[in-house]
Order: C-alpha cells, then sequence, then structure tokens
C-alpha cells in the first residue's frame, strides 16, 4: 500500500468488489495450469487482490506478477501465492504462521483455506502491520492476528503450528520458526540472496527434518 494512499479505498462495498469479478476468474483459469487443487483456486478466486495494491496500481491487480507496495515491500504475484498455498497442502483448522504481513494478500489466501482465527502474521514494520490489519479487518477477515516483530523469531506464543511459510527470504533454514512447527508440520520458505530456492522442510515424529527443493524464486530479503 503506498504511504500516502487513504485507508479508507481498501474498504470495499460489494459492488467494487463486483466490478473485479471477471479479472479474479480469468486469473483462476490462468493458474489452473499450474495448480491441481481446486480449494487453492477457489481461495485466489475469492480474495480481492486489488484490494491489497495501491489505487494507481488497481487496472494491473490480476496480472500474474509481483507489484510494489510500500516501505520497498511487494506484493508476491498470484502463481507463488498459489503455489506456496498448494506445497503446504492446508486443511480447514490447520493452524499456521506467517512471516512477512506486507500488504495481507497472502494471509488472507491462506485465510480462505485454514480460517481466518488460524492465521497468525509477524511483520518487521509496524506501519505494513497496522495498515494490513485495518485492511483485513475491512474484507472480512478480521481474525486473522498480526503482530509487529522480527520474523526470524517467529510467534512462539501460539505455537505449534501444523504449517508455517515465509514471504520473504532467508540466507539459512529459520530454526526458530523450524522449532515452533509441530511433529508431520511443514515449514516453506525461499532460501538464499544472490540464488533463492523456494525450500520445503517437513518435520517428522521422530523430530528430524527432510529438505525438499521446489524451484527457483525471487523474493525481498527478511528483515530484523
Amino acid at each position: 500500500m503506498s504511504e500516502d494512499a487513504d485507508t479508507d479505498d481498501f474498504e470495499m462495498a460489494d459492488g467494487a468488489l463486483d466490478d473485479y469479478a471477471e479479472a479474479r476468474r480469468a486469473l483462476r483459469e490462468t493458474l489452473s495450469s499450474r495448480i491441481d487443487d481446486e480449494r487453492v483456486l477457489d481461495a485466489v478466486e475469492a480474495v480481492p487482490r486489488h484490494a491489497f495494491v495501491p489505487p494507481e496500481r488497481r487496472d494491473r491487480a490480476y496480472r500474474d506478477r509481483p507489484l510494489p507496495i510500500a516501505d520497498d515491500q511487494t506484493i508476491s504475484a498470484p502463481h507463488m501465492v498459489a503455489i506456496m498455498c498448494d506445497r503446504l497442502g492446508l486443511d480447514r483448522g490447520d493452524r499456521v504462521l506467517e512471516i512477512g504481513t506486507g500488504c495481507g494478500y497472502h494471509a488472507a489466501v491462506t485465510a480462505e483455506l485454514v480460517g481466518a482465527e488460524n492465521v497468525f502474521s509477524v511483520e518487521y514494520s509496524d506501519e505494513l502491520a497496522e495498515r494490513a490489519r485495518e485492511r483485513l479487518a475491512g474484507l472480512g477477515y478480521g481474525a486473522v492476528s498480526v503482530r509487529v516483530g522480527d520474523g526470524r523469531e517467529g510467534w512462539p506464543a501460539n505455537a505449534p503450528y501444523d504449517a508455517a511459510y515465509a514471504t520473504c527470504a532467508f540466507e539459512s533454514a529459520p530454526e526458530a520458526v523450524l522449532e515452533q512447527v509441530r511433529p508431520r508440520g511443514t515449514l516453506l520458505a525461499p532460501i538464499g540472496r544472490s540464488r533463492q530456492v523456494l525450500v520445503r522442510l517437513d518435520v517428522a515424529p521422530s523430530g528430524e527434518v527432510e529438505r525438499s527443493e521446489h524451484g527457483a524464486v525471487r523474493f525481498v530479503q527478511v528483515r530484523g
């Protein structure tokens, strides 16, 4: 969100959401070539992405590409949000930790899958966190919990989590976050600096961690 944008711009009436219904359906069709899980496609289609981008960029909201928001941060491309949700295999009722709230878009898509009350998000910027809270509440996702903090530390108070993911890149696997994932849980995060890879870490009942890689990615670096 642009720093000078009025928060009221994001409190959309139902009619305003309907104006973008065709664009949301078209985006779903585009993503269906990459994503087989209908629940994930339903979630992406349900979330009004245009409400999470600055007003001057709303005409590009449903293009499958990242867009600048504020504080040198971006809103992820829809295909990346969908891929991450798909790789996590989220079920209704799963408790999910997000590192990097940003504008709140990814949290909203996750909330569609697991329920807003089960999403816990950590944001380094107090301004982004406050605006994300307001935006999520205005769009019906007010039960998503957002706190300001260092994402590298996770959110221990609400652990353990069934799944965790990061919307920013770490140089190595974030051990503190991984420790907050329950056995049989999963952490998904971009790892690397000049070369980033989307890494999935699955925690076995024994506590051992299995690592798998899911393609090259490019995210902003974690702050803190």
